[in-house]
């Protein structure tokens, strides 16, 4: 017989998968023109803001440009309704997200709510990633928005005027980019009773206790919390939502590095907008490849897209530990979750007592096997 490894291997062993599992590029075969397309949906609403001294329009703008990264690389026709629903779908969150704030109590049921509802339909619809995530991302920030209740319909359009300017831009890119690649046609989603409704009641339940223990413990802005946790638990397994977490918090730190630097440089309205835009180019190159690599580049940018008309207004410091804080409390979070939505004992529990609440004509079978998480859906987003 072989001699058994010392514990000091073993101990070496789980290391060096662990750091492999953290270093790992994946290959891609995403059209170059893609974040570029990203890049101007979501940058050039920033440009015209700074361009009419307004960049606090331009970042609402901005957020509506987000409904581009749901792009996916189906036929013309298919494309365009996918993203004018997503940009509907946006545009509904953040109503949702800006107005909940003038009841305070609304904001976690509200989120929750958000969470569960949208990450059900972007199941059911077979929406890729990043799936639910911009949609709860873009609620929590207008939920920590400090409006009147007579600015809210004009941020509402800002949002839905970034919104088809996207949808314009994405028809643009998809005739262009049509022309040299054939349309990608996926198999329907399976609609399992288990993959759209108990997942996404769990993912739901999750976000919104992220929130609540943000609030509970004082945290101002903690839109980074929810986001955090969301982004954790859709590993598409327990192996995923571990080296997910790590890459979030060790991406994170990075990031806010990167963000202490930018915030000593003089950014004026224009540099912000070209550091945003660049920053979306280098995610949306990224993301495929390297998840952690990414959330390097998306802390800088979501902290501009909340924070960049009050940068200045406190110390940079602060700033810098409440989101490090508000991405481990948001992480650790969604671990708990995606160890409970992994978990075949809980599932049995909570999914039968689901079950028995919800009426026979609505249920299906088991959920499906997820494919390998490779930090997004190759099928419907790499083109």
């Amino acid at each position: 017989m072989e001699p058994r490894p010392s514990l000091w291997m073993r101990a070496v062993a789980v290391c060096r998968a662990e750091l492999r599992h953290l270093t790992t590029i994946h290959p891609t075969d995403r059209p170059w023109e893609l974040p570029v397309g990203a890049a101007i949906a979501t940058g050039l609403p920033l440009f015209i803001g700074a361009f009419f001294d307004r960049l606090d329009f331009g970042l609402a703008s901005s957020l509506g440009g987000l409904c581009f990264m749901y792009l996916p690389a189906t036929a013309l026709s298919h494309r365009m309704v996918m993203q004018m629903a997503c940009a509907f779908g946006l545009i509904a969150c953040y109503a949702l997200g800006v107005t909940s704030q003038f009841v305070p109590f609304l904001a976690v049921p509200v989120l929750t709510f958000a969470a569960i509802l949208v990450t059900m339909v972007c199941r059911f619809y077979g929406v890729g990633m990043p799936g639910s995530l911009f949609f709860v991302m873009v609620a929590a920030i207008g939920a920590d928005l400090p409006v009147t209740a007579l600015e809210v319909p004009a941020r509402v359009g800002l949002v839905a005027m970034g919104a088809v300017l996207a949808c314009l831009i994405g028809f643009l890119y998809s005739i262009h980019v049509l022309r040299r690649r054939a349309p990608h046609q996926p198999p329907p989603p399976t609609a399992s009773f288990d993959f759209v409704v108990f997942d996404s009641v769990v993912i739901g339940l999750c976000v919104g206790l992220s929130v609540a223990v943000a609030r509970g413990l004082g945290a101002e802005q903690a839109y980074w919390v929810p986001v955090s946790c969301l982004a954790v638990i859709q590993g598409a397994s327990l192996r995923a939502v571990w080296t997910k977490k790590l890459q979030r918090i060790l991406g994170t730190s990075a990031g806010l590095l990167l963000t202490w630097g930018l915030f000593l440089l003089p950014l004026g309205p224009w540099t912000i907008a070209l550091t945003m835009t660049v920053l979306i180019f280098i995610i949306e190159t990224m993301v495929v490849r390297h998840y952690g690599l990414a959330v390097m580049f998306i802390t800088p940018l979501t902290i501009l897209l909340a924070e960049a008309t009050t940068m200045g207004q406190g110390p940079a410091a602060d700033l810098m530990q409440a989101r490090l804080f508000d991405t481990v409390l948001g992480a650790f979070v969604g671990l708990l979750g995606g160890i409970a939505l992994h978990s075949p004992r809980f599932r049995g529990a909570a999914g039968g007592a689901m079950r028995r609440l919800i009426p026979a004509r609505f249920r299906g079978g088991s959920a499906p096997e997820p494919a390998a998480d490779t930090g997004t859906d190759l099928a419907a987003r790499g083109e």
